[in-house]
């Protein structure tokens, strides 16, 4: 049984409950992803499917994932990953897995990439609440302050919290609530946010760890 779906992030929007509260929601495009490669624990030392996602031209598809194509039976696709799996039974190559594998009230981990932000300061990129803004601290406002102390150590320590690269990270945001699965248009709607822009790449796997109390 296939555990997780490759798709896109569509974007958020709002559902209401039966109470009238509104509910933050993303909605997703998940699948549908054929299935163009099994892994066995014989042959390969763990069990897991391949999946396939986004059309892809053939005239843009190197020769190598031709061939990888053309074995499993399948049309090109723009990406391919790959999700563990405890069996393979009921799982064949060039087989379609579709939003239907999530049910209404399961709980995902959704994987995405997360904006990138350029080149940061300490204020955006660490929360640092800055320096005065009076007295004589006007050019402070967005600075880090002292990094370090002066002949003892002689230096900054590794992993100080400074200015740099913010952003365009890999993270998994874990238990989410499925509010819908609709296979027949390939959508997803799970509750709340999730990592990345609007039409990137997401990874959503049902969840294997019970949420915190």
């Amino acid at each position: 049984m296939v555990n997780g779906i490759i798709g896109r992030k569509v974007g958020m929007t709002q559902v209401f409950e039966d109470s009238g509260k509104a509910v933050p929601v993303t909605v997703i495009q998940a699948g549908p992803c054929p299935i163009v490669q099994l892994k066995t624990q014989e042959k390969d030392g763990y069990q897991a499917v391949q999946l396939g996602f986004g059309e892809q031209k053939e005239s843009r598809t190197n020769n190598p994932k031709r061939g990888h194509f053309a074995k499993a039976g399948v049309d090109p696709t723009f990406v391919l990953r790959e999700f563990r799996v405890q069996s393979l039974e009921d799982v064949s190559v060039g087989s379609i897995v579709n939003a239907s594998v999530f049910s209404e009230g399961e709980l995902v981990n959704v994987t995405g990439t997360s904006k990138g932000r350029g080149f940061a300061g300490v204020v955006k990129r660490w929360k640092f609440a800055g320096g005065k803004k009076t007295h004589g601290g006007e050019q402070d406002l967005r600075r880090p302050g002292s990094i370090g102390a002066s002949a003892t150590p002689s230096r900054v320590f590794k992993g100080k919290r400074m200015a740099g690269r913010y952003g365009a990270k890999r993270h998994t945001v874990e238990n989410l609530p499925v509010i819908q699965a609709d296979p027949d248009r390939n959508l997803l709607v799970v509750k709340g946010a999730v990592p990345g822009p609007p039409n990137g790449l997401l990874l959503i796997r049902k969840a294997s760890k019970a949420p915190k109390k």
